[in-house]
């Protein structure tokens, strides 16, 4: 073996080891952004963007067109990812969110529910008060949540984040 490869190998070895955060962070994303924007579809109707894009544009949106739509869906994806990336993050210093990456992901999708809905939505453009929640819009929030934004993300920080 020449100097030049015996120099290089430990910085291969180094990236080859290195975990990817792009793969899981995306699947993960997109997984439970489609998700949950199928179960919104189900529950609020197409308008569900305009709401979404209430959140930054105010009750102007609900009058917006296909632009607004857009938007919104946008910023739902957005969220998503970033909900992903948070718990990507988090994984990479605490290994049981890796390992137990069942109970953990349906904790997160509790986690990411919360958050949404007692931070993100009262500090909204939202024209409307966020609640009172009733008992079975709460199940419903909750178990969406923890089944279809939690869990795939979880999944794809386990099996595609090494």
């Amino acid at each position: 073996m020449d100097t030049t490869s015996a120099a290089i190998s430990p910085q291969i070895a180094a990236v080859v080891q290195r975990p990817n955060a792009l793969l899981p962070i995306i699947v993960g994303g997109l997984t439970a952004g489609a998700l949950d924007a199928a179960a919104a579809f189900m529950t609020f109707g197409w308008g569900m963007p305009r709401g979404i894009a209430s959140g930054l544009l105010g009750a102007k949106a609900f009058q917006g067109g296909a632009t607004t739509w857009i938007l919104g869906l946008a910023l739902h994806f957005f969220i998503a990812l970033c909900a992903a990336a948070v718990y990507w993050l988090a994984s990479r210093k605490l290994q049981f969110l890796r390992i137990n990456f069942f109970v953990c992901g349906l904790f997160y999708g509790i986690a990411v529910f919360l958050v949404m809905n007692l931070v993100v939505l009262p500090l909204s453009a939202i024209p409307r008060p966020v609640g009172p929640f009733t008992v079975a819009g709460l199940y419903q929030g909750l178990l969406a949540h923890m089944f279809l934004v939690g869990l795939p993300i979880s999944v794809s920080v386990r099996y595609l984040a090494r």
